[in-house]
């Protein structure tokens, strides 16, 4: 039976048929006209578990109802119940797809709060690590758009392309997920001998596969008739929602933080931000797809302009066991895969943060946003829809 009570708070978008006065009782479900469904929670259209409560009228949507609170979560709280030291094996969980953005976030808030700046060295290396895990996390994030339509070996070749990041990363910093690099003051080391070399090597191999990504999925029949004119992102949403990222950017908006407002060494490194105007499926697809050829362009960069030689990579702190962080309140941002995420950060002057509270782009695009766009399209397209936001529910419940 249909509870009014699990309705949801949004009446205004739902596309109630014509004389149900904004409301389907049980009387409507009864009669089979109108069916219940649950995409989720453990599903392809997501990078973590998230269900989505849907009513549907044959196989169109008439109503969406995001439910999480199913993955691990309170990192926020979990956190200020720590030392800053000890909250950095924390905070890669609230990402875990691309975890490496909540250790510059964490690191640089503190900084700024204890009055500390980095190495220069630390800067260039803090800046690859931050593309490295772009790369890792798009390839995932495309390969996972073609999946949904039965691209299955798209898929499996993004998963190898991101196995040579994973090879880098656990030369860089001894994990392959979780890395823990970035620490305040700095990063844990200096790149490895050979580093180089093998890292370019990698980026080339990446490249070959995308080429054949190009030519299958985005040459193939049944991808662009189903994405190309689907799930199209209006202008006057981004605003509203505030959605960041590709899809903002597939709507005409250029924004990006590594341009608006440059951190570590981007104001030093030479690139430009890829703009559309079609905002359907197809269009966010192809950012992300040029983003990950942006990625590997600006590593190459990277490398060949960072500080050689035996350097400083770390700045002079304080005992990370007992470091009082002076009081404060500072925002710290980037452009993370999916736009911008964020740290607002207090410190009262004890040894543990006041308060942690994560902006993450997922918690507008995953509840309110994806509860409006899912109305009126084929049931069939849900997954789909959802892995072209790019939402990850750990940003969620955090």
């Amino acid at each position: 039976m249909f509870d009014e009570a699990s309705s949801g708070m949004f009446d205004s978008w739902e596309k109630y048929p014509e004389g149900t006065d904004g409301k389907l009782s049980g009387d409507d479900y009864a009669s089979g006209k109108y069916v219940k469904l649950w995409q989720g929670p453990q599903h392809p259209g997501i990078t973590g578990n998230m269900s989505v409560e849907l009513t549907i009228s044959g196989d169109e949507i008439i109503k969406a109802t995001t439910h999480v609170g199913y993955l691990h979560r309170a990192f926020e709280k979990l956190m200020e119940r720590r030392r800053y030291i000890q909250c950095f094996p924390i905070c890669d969980r609230i990402c875990v797809p691309e975890p490496d953005i909540n250790e510059y976030c964490l690191a640089r808030a503190t900084e700024e709060l204890a009055g500390i700046e980095i190495p220069e060295t630390a800067k260039w290396l803090r800046t690859l690590d931050l593309e490295m895990a772009r790369i890792a996390n798009l390839l995932a994030g495309l390969g996972g758009q073609a999946a949904t339509m039965g691209m299955g070996v798209i898929g499996q070749w993004q998963l190898q392309s991101r196995e040579y990041i994973l090879d880098r990363f656990e030369e860089l910093t001894g994990g392959r997920i979780y890395h823990m690099y970035m620490l305040p003051g700095g990063v844990r080391s200096l790149l490895p001998d050979g580093f180089k070399k093998r890292m370019l090597e990698s980026l080339e191999e990446i490249e070959e596969s995308m080429a054949r990504v190009d030519k299958v999925m985005f040459n193939n029949a049944v991808f662009n008739k189903r994405t190309q004119g689907v799930a199209i992102i209006k202008p006057e949403w981004v605003d509203e929602y505030g959605l960041v990222g590709v899809n903002a950017r597939s709507a005409g908006f250029a924004r990006d933080v590594r341009k608006d407002n440059p951190y570590l060494v981007y104001d030093k490194l030479d690139f430009d931000i890829a703009v559309s105007q079609e905002s359907d499926i197809y269009t966010r697809s192809r950012l992300r797809y040029i983003e990950i050829l942006l990625s590997i362009d600006l590593i190459r960069q990277i490398l060949d302009r960072m500080p050689q030689g035996k350097t400083d990579f770390m700045a002079k702190v304080p005992n990370v066991l007992n470091w009082k962080v002076p009081p404060g309140e500072t925002y710290v941002k980037l452009e993370s895969a999916r736009g911008e995420f964020g740290y607002y950060m207090v410190s009262d002057g004890s040894i543990y943060p006041r308060r942690i509270h994560t902006r993450g782009a997922s918690y507008t695009t995953g509840i309110p946003f994806l509860e409006k766009i899912l109305i009126g399209q084929n049931f069939a397209d849900v997954s789909t829809i959802m892995v072209s936001l790019q939402i990850c529910p750990p940003e969620i419940e955090r």
